[in-house]
């Protein structure tokens, strides 16, 4: 289920939904890796702390936010705070079966 944060801005909440959209059908391509869609799984499931800060270059949600915001990126914030970040991992959750990973 989508899921914004009250205070992103209309700009922040588009970058979301592009997000989300990428990770749902990213996650529902049938030559997507489950080893990788469960990568993803875990990530949404981490809690902030335990990112501490970090980045990451994992191509998909990179090229998910490159495209949803314009700008050319090589990492993105490991964070729920973030919107590129957040769109792009539930929108991989909402797109996995429950019973397939255990969500």
């Amino acid at each position: 289920m989508k899921s914004y944060d009250e205070e992103w801005t209309d700009g922040e909440r588009a970058i979301y939904d592009e997000c989300y959209q990428a990770g749902a059908e990213w996650a529902d391509d049938p030559d997507t890796p489950s080893d990788d869609v469960q990568h993803v799984i875990n990530l949404a499931e981490a809690d902030d702390d335990v990112f501490d800060d970090a980045e990451t270059d994992y191509r998909p949600l990179v090229d998910a936010v490159t495209q949803a915001t314009g700008e050319n990126l090589t990492s993105v914030p490991l964070s729920h705070a973030d919107p590129g970040f957040r769109g792009f991992t539930d929108g991989v959750r909402d797109a996995t079966a429950e019973d397939v990973f255990g969500l």
